[in-house]
């Protein structure tokens, strides 16, 4: 299995060096991942950039609805998602699809949670004045995460930001699963 960054809508990085992910329970390699750098970093970073005016435009409910398309993609594929994590980390099959199932659970709570996102009324402390806490978004967000639970990291941390207006983007510490490429382009 040979995976790629996906990058503005595009798979990416056939020409970069490749990282060959392997079973640790029999060495077998299980796929590549392309090795990226400064220049794939910088892409994604404009990427996100040139989305977020229009993903910051959307209601919460039109938010809601992607995350609620990528909880049933994930249900839809528990069992494929869970083999892969299975063959590329090493972990039982049973714990992986209950991280399928954990890390699913995270995008439906935000998805409904994202609705919920209110400014409030705060009290004045004069009679003429009136203060208002408006939530809104400020930009793009990065991440940089280990990958020992790389499906519930993912969803925990992305999530929030795609319920509440933000764009992300997201790198694994440690370039040992294709599971962060595989996870990536269904929204």
């Amino acid at each position: 299995m040979e995976k790629f960054h996906y990058i503005n809508g595009e798979w990416t990085g056939q020409d970069l060096e490749k990282l060959e992910v392997n079973n640790p329970a029999t060495g077998e390699l299980v796929g590549t991942v392309p090795v990226g750098g400064k220049s794939e970093t910088k892409k994604a970073i404009d990427a996100a950039h040139q989305a977020f005016p229009e993903w910051s435009s959307l209601t919460a409910y039109e938010r809601s609805s992607y995350l609620k398309k990528l909880h049933g993609l994930m249900m839809e594929n528990e069992d494929e998602l869970a083999e892969l994590m299975t063959l590329e980390m090493g972990k039982p099959l049973h714990e992986s699809k209950g991280e399928v199932a954990y890390s699913a659970s995270f995008v439906e709570w935000f998805a409904e949670e994202g609705k919920r996102v209110y400014g409030r009324t705060i009290p004045p402390h004069k009679e003429e004045r009136m203060m208002e806490v408006r939530k809104q978004p400020v930009g793009v967000v990065g991440a940089i995460h280990t990958v020992e639970l790389p499906s519930s990291y993912d969803c925990s941390e992305t999530c929030p930001c795609f319920s509440s207006w933000m764009y992300f983007c997201r790198e694994a510490a440690v370039r040992n699963t294709t599971n962060g490429c595989t996870s990536r382009g269904t929204l």
